[in-house]
């Protein structure tokens, strides 16, 4: 699953439905650099922000290098790049300094064995769990996480809000979601909810079309989809955290941000929340909007840039 197990189990269907944001080439050797100033994150240095290759971590990437330009942080951005396995190494060498993260996620690529599902569960875990050079900062009230989403016509016909209730009825649902989707959770939903379904199909980034067409009953949508809205889909209530906690959040190398980066990242922090970014999402996926203009138009919004 896109978050939980990795960003690469997504990037994919991001690249091939949202292609409005990236750039072209390796962003590992050719970088974007933007000197607004002479401050620096360290003594004699800059801050180098990177991201994974999907849109929305390009667009958080876009949000995080300009509201530091704005304070006169001299930034360097390294977007696109790749999968939590490539970043979370150049991160950790000092390659990147800034990288913005999904809590559970990556709780469950740096500990295996990690069972916290809550946000200050897997925050704490966390502060335990990375190495030192590592810190993640304040997470936001905004959160990209896995659901299981049906129609409002399935929701009201069989009376579901929330997960629990997929338990009266799974059996006679198929269930659709990325290739990896059956592997991971099926032996999750069962104990967790007791949910067995009548078939899993592999949907990827097709699943909350299969869910409007028919092709399957209920699906794993992410909640900051626009599909999820234009699609008149429901995503049910996770009441029993089957899944963890995503909220997204800055991970920095420690040697490489001051104060003056880590308050105007806990900033942004504060000020984004899930309906905010599945708007900005919307003008991405949808209406094809450059991420860099969505990004300045939400921090002028904010008071941030």
């Amino acid at each position: 699953m896109k978050r939980l197990f990795g960003i690469a189990a997504v990037v994919l269907s991001a690249a091939l439905t949202l292609t409005a944001c990236g750039g072209g080439g390796d962003p590992l050797t050719s970088a974007s650099a933007s000197p607004a100033g002479s401050g620096s994150a360290a003594a004699g240095g800059k801050v180098v922000i990177g991201s994974a290759n999907f849109p929305e971590n390009v667009l958080l990437g876009e949000i995080y290098a300009q509201a530091l330009e704005a304070k006169g942080v001299t930034v360097e951005k390294k977007l696109n790049i790749g999968s939590r396995e490539v970043l979370y190494d150049q991160i950790k060498s000092g390659g990147l300094t800034i990288l913005p993260e999904y809590i559970g996620s990556l709780l469950a690529f740096v500990d295996k064995s990690a069972t916290a599902k809550s946000k200050d569960d897997v925050v704490a875990a966390l502060k335990a769990k990375l190495p030192a050079e590592l810190e993640v900062l304040e997470p936001a009230a905004a959160e990209d996480n896995n659901s299981l989403t049906v129609t409002k016509a399935t929701a009201t016909k069989d009376g579901l809000t929330t997960i629990e209730d997929l338990a009266k009825v799974s059996k006679n649902y198929a269930v659709g979601g990325p290739p990896e989707f059956q592997s991971r959770q099926e032996k999750n939903f069962k104990d967790t909810y007791g949910l067995e379904f009548k078939e899993w199909k592999k949907t990827g980034d097709a699943t909350a079309d299969a869910i409007k067409d028919g092709t399957v009953q209920v699906g794993n949508v992410f909640t900051t989809d626009p599909k999820i809205v234009l699609n008149d889909l429901v995503s049910l209530k996770d009441t029993k955290n089957a899944f963890s906690s995503e909220n997204i959040a800055p991970l920095v190398n420690k040697a490489g941000v001051n104060d003056t980066v880590k308050t105007t990242l806990n900033a942004i922090s504060a000020k984004l929340d899930t309906a905010g970014l599945a708007t900005l999402m919307k003008r991405v996926a949808v209406d094809k909007d450059d991420a860099a203009t969505v990004a300045k138009d939400w921090l002028t919004q904010n008071g941030l840039a």
